[in-house]
């Protein structure tokens, strides 16, 4: 069977953009993939963050994926610093990737904005260390979006330089793009911006929606959230040029498993005045059980302990042999 690997920083609970982005289509692959799924802690740490919320954040994310679907009796899920080989393979391939492909990765402009000397050196090696968590467990496929495209040809680049210079050994991973058992994977923005990514990050709680999130809180952020005074249109290329519009149909799509132009079909020549009900009736639908067994989850943060404790020693068992190979043809003494 092929086996994917994706990661998730743990920023704290799940909000609607993580799950219909990632977490959903993680659910599905586990019927056709051997899944690896990692809450990247490595990652989180090369941006400032409060250590003493970090360890909490991770619980959280764990309990968020796992009351979505993902199950650890056939999917490993841990937390990437209870894996060692992610960091001594990702020092490893740091030898191999090359500045100049460094220096061509969008995200780090962008995160690192105009601080030119403030962020930190791991921020800039951030892609080699994701090279790692993949290449680590030859990994066949990686579920992608359109903004982590980049990182993935930068993994296949690494691994295809390593083994010119050291042998066949890294697997360059196919990229997973448009989710499975066709469920798409979206991209879903902020209900106060629809030209923002929905974020954690926003310091606004009305921005998003979370996994946590009650039926009430849920209609009232659906119910303020940004729109037009147009009314919807018959099809997908009116929504061009209404980014708050497309945003909210695009949801209601995503949660219904309908296409657009679908949805517009009913909705179509009619105001947000009627939308938003429709939208939040079937948003907190979707939520519910999800939002009723996270809660039954984080009321036993030693389950969830041992459930990343038992990923982490299933994932090192998968990843130590594939170091000692690197290990052996870089010429290690061991």
């Amino acid at each position: 069977m092929n086996r994917v690997f994706s990661g998730i920083q743990p920023t704290g609970n799940l909000h609607l953009g993580n799950y219909l982005g990632a977490i959903r289509n993680w659910v599905g692959m586990q019927a056709d993939f051997e899944c690896i799924y990692c809450i990247v802690d490595l990652h989180a740490i090369t941006m400032p963050h409060d250590p003493k919320a970090l360890a909490a954040a991770t619980r959280d994310m764990a309990a968020g994926i796992l009351a979505a679907g993902v199950d650890p009796a056939r999917t490993i899920l841990f937390h990437q610093s209870a894996v060692t080989a992610h960091a001594e393979l990702a020092w490893t391939l740091m030898s191999v990737a090359r500045i100049g492909w460094l220096d061509r990765m969008i995200q780090f402009k962008e995160k690192r904005g105009k601080d030119t000397e403030g962020p930190s050196v791991g921020l800039y090696t951030y892609p080699v260390l994701q090279a790692a968590d993949i290449l680590a467990y030859r990994a066949t496929h990686v579920p992608v979006g359109e903004d982590q495209k980049q990182h993935l040809e930068l993994a296949r680049d690494i691994a295809i330089k390593f083994n010119a210079m050291y042998g066949d050994i890294l697997k360059p991973p196919l990229p997973v793009i448009g989710g499975a058992n066709n469920v798409g994977a979206a991209r879903i923005m902020s209900l106060r911006d629809g030209t923002a990514k929905m974020s954690k990050s926003d310091p606004s709680e009305a921005s998003r929606i979370d996994l946590t999130d009650t039926a009430d809180a849920i209609a009232a952020k659906i119910k303020r959230a940004k729109s037009d005074a147009d009314v919807l249109p018959a099809t997908a290329a009116g929504l061009e040029g209404r980014p708050e519009a497309k945003n909210l149909v695009a949801i209601f799509a995503a949660l219904s498993g309908q296409t657009v132009d679908t949805v517009l079909n009913d909705y179509g020549g009619k105001g947000f005045g009627a939308f938003k009900p429709a939208l939040a009736e079937i948003t907190v639908a979707a939520l519910a059980p999800i939002n009723a067994e996270y809660v039954r989850l984080r009321a036993d943060p030693g389950h969830i302990d041992a459930v990343l404790r038992d990923g982490a020693g299933r994932a090192g068992a998968i990843a130590a042999p594939l170091l000692r190979e690197v290990y052996d043809a870089v010429g290690f003494l061991r």
